[in-house]
């Protein structure tokens, strides 16, 4: 019998979907389409090659996770061209259908598997990169809101006004901070594994950890560039605040369990910006869209569709083979990965 919160996270998730559609619906049912349209007319080209240049940052930080979580495995005989790939489609296929176990794991599965990596080994690498993405949003959210504090009141009227407040904006943000600290700490000292229930965090070297630090912000600073590059120039409240908004629109939209984080992040994002009018944060939105989901999604299910084609060919070819003589006897001392029981056990699973 399948576990209860298998069905509890996807009815969350579509209920979120439906509330938050609604509240958008209510706060924009007053502009029109050629309002939009208009609006994304009015973005100069230069800040669309912006934008999109703004993508290639994100997408390359996000490929930088996987390799950092490949060199705390000790693995690296798999090139940057493959594992940028794999990064790629498997986030790509995330953002927008937002199912972790199909785009976090068997997606990477399936591929980091054909290179020798085992199961466990892959699990460990899709926490890890999970990890490095949540470090870099406890980084940059306690930054912000260290440095500006009052950036919260944004939203006032819509959260309690205990988190609007910015005296509490400021400690959240210096506890966000200190517990990057600690695990900075933690790696330098190579303290033991931290358990926390079932939880168990074990600190990388601390060159892995430096990589983490870098890699994390830098995919969402990139992420964060493609709005402000779309939002026009008058009015635009500047970097920082928009990478605020952004970063509790996306967390929202993560926690929401939305899929893609459809209406959650728009919602927040429209409410937190009262200075730029609403057919252009809209028209930003939807360039977002464009580069950061819809766009790289296209691309993904092609990157899927012929990969699975040169498996099954080489299977089939497999198959068509008859062996001369029987396979050799495994060693007995030491033995390595058999990349044919890999695969077979690839295909058996995937069916």
């Amino acid at each position: 019998m399948k576990k209860i919160s298998e069905f509890i996270w996807p009815i969350i998730g579509i209920g979120a979907l439906v509330v938050s559609g609604w509240l958008l619906y209510r706060e924009l049912k007053d502009i029109s389409i050629s309002d939009i349209e208009a609006s994304l007319a009015a973005i100069p080209v230069h800040r669309f090659l912006l934008a999109g240049l703004s993508t290639l940052v994100a997408y390359a930080a996000l490929a930088w996770y996987d390799r950092i979580a490949l060199l705390h495995l000790g693995v690296r005989h798999i090139s940057w061209l493959f594992v940028s790939v794999c990064s790629f489609t498997t986030y790509a296929l995330s953002h927008n259908i937002g199912a972790s176990v199909f785009s976090g794991a068997v997606v990477r599965y399936r591929a980091y598997t054909a290179k020798g990596l085992s199961a466990a080994q892959v699990a460990v690498l899709v926490a890890l990169c999970s990890f490095t993405f949540g470090l870099g949003t406890l980084l940059l959210g306690g930054a912000v809101l260290t440095l500006k504090p009052d950036l919260l009141e944004r939203l006032e009227g819509h959260l309690p006004n205990l988190l609007t407040n910015p005296t509490t904006a400021f400690l959240l943000g210096l506890a966000l901070l200190g517990a990057v600290a600690l695990y900075v700490v933690g790696s330098l000292l190579h303290l033991k594994p931290l358990h926390i229930r079932a939880f168990k965090l074990q600190y990388p070297r601390p060159n892995i950890m430096g990589r983490q630090l870098v890699a994390a912000p830098l995919e969402l600073l990139g992420a964060a560039g493609i709005i402000y590059f779309a939002l026009p120039e008058a009015g635009n409240p500047g970097f920082l605040v928009v990478l605020a908004v952004f970063l509790a629109s996306f967390s929202a939209a993560l926690v929401s369990h939305a899929p893609g984080g459809l209406g959650v992040f728009e919602l927040i994002f429209v409410l937190a910006m009262p200075e730029v009018a609403r057919p252009q944060v809209i028209a930003a939105l939807l360039v977002f869209r464009i580069f950061y989901f819809w766009l790289p999604f296209a691309l993904s299910v092609i990157v899927v569709v012929l990969y699975e084609r040169s498996r099954l060919a080489e299977a089939w070819k497999r198959r068509g083979e008859s062996p001369a003589e029987p396979p050799p006897e495994p060693p007995l001392v030491a033995p390595g990965l058999d990349s044919h029981k890999i695969e077979h056990r690839l295909e058996k699973k995937a069916v």
